[in-house]
């Protein structure tokens, strides 16, 4: 990719309409992303859902990208896929879903504007986010916060289980 790009992570997560399926689907599309890389995928966890727990597990995994998008285009981008794979913004807060992705980190930014927070909210308190993310980018930095992997060693797995490597694993880690 030509000067310009960014590095940027991405979080992956699904718990409706075959969650595994559904977040293979998504690591496909992002290679669609106009101006866009994908550099490496995390492996797939489950894990238990945040907020209620009358809803079936989460997979989860984390992408790394480069792209010479603009923050808000490639939000666009990221929530044009979940549409495409039918997810449904509702009114309940960590409710079941066909796909959430999120835009996790800029770089080094930190952006706070109504449509987006980065560093993500909460994101460094979060083992879903934390472990596949340290997976495949330990040595990117969250902006007031360290490294992703020392984040990770200061959070408890939480009942995350690995489950297995996406096809996309690249050889590419940011460490």
């Amino acid at each position: 990719m030509a000067n310009g790009s960014v590095t940027v992570a991405v979080g992956l997560g699904s718990n409706l309409a075959e969650p595994r399926k559904q977040v293979l689907q998504a690591v496909a599309a992002l290679h669609e992303i106009a101006a866009t890389e994908l550099d490496a995928v995390s492996s797939l966890y489950r894990t238990r859902p945040m907020g209620p727990q009358d809803q079936p597990d989460f997979v989860n995994a984390a992408a790394i990208m480069r792209t010479r998008l603009q923050p808000l285009e490639f939000l666009d981008a990221l929530q044009a896929i979940e549409r495409r794979q039918g997810r449904v913004r509702g009114d309940l807060r960590w409710g079941a879903r066909t796909l959430d992705l999120d835009l996790l980190l800029w770089g080094e930014e930190e952006i706070s504007c109504s449509r987006l927070q980065v560093p993500h909210p909460g994101l460094h308190e979060r083992a879903f986010v934390l472990y596949p993310l340290a997976e495949i980018g330990a040595g990117l930095m969250v902006p007031g916060r360290g490294t992703v992997l020392s984040l990770k060693s200061a959070c408890p797995a939480d009942g995350l289980v690995g489950m297995d490597p996406t096809p996309e694993v690249s050889a590419r880690t940011y460490e």
